[in-house]
């Protein structure tokens, strides 16, 4: 386990409340614990924002009636095929699919595949998720184990 260090915040009461609030309405974390989460989101974000390396996904929502827009999002994924870790195919009706794309590489890269995607007539939603490798991450979280032993 890595060091810990102890320390003090000061915030206007009304945010100490609605952090009460927030702590009371979800999962059964401490203060420390939810604070440590708010800094891990915030690095990842920083790290997107710095071009660093990350994981995501891509989700993308179109018309496969479209002509030709299967093959040309194939095409278009296997021009990226370094940063695809997966996929998923779904059919949401007999007109309309969903893939869900795993991708890990550069932020700009992964934003230009979804951008590249977006261009596409037919292509109705492509999502960002962003996500981290964890490499750049102060501390490993331990783990919370939700079942009795």
């Amino acid at each position: 386990m890595s060091d810990l260090v102890r320390m003090s915040i000061t915030m206007e009461k009304e945010l100490h409340d609605r952090l009460e609030e927030a702590l009371r309405a979800g999962p059964a974390v401490s203060r420390s614990e939810f604070i440590r989460d708010l800094v891990r989101e915030r690095l990842a974000r920083d790290a997107w924002k710095n071009n660093e390396e990350a994981v995501g996904t891509i989700t993308v929502v179109y018309d496969h009636e479209v002509r030709e827009l299967t093959q040309k999002l194939t095409h278009l994924q296997h021009h990226y095929h370094d940063a695809i870790l997966a996929t998923t195919h779904v059919h949401l009706t007999e007109e309309l699919c969903a893939e869900m794309i795993m991708v890990r590489g550069r932020a700009s890269e992964i934003e230009a595949l979804a951008e590249g995607m977006r261009a596409h007539k037919g292509v109705l939603h492509a999502a960002v998720s962003i996500g981290s490798t964890g490499k750049r991450l102060a501390a490993r979280r331990p783990r919370r184990h939700t079942h009795p032993h």
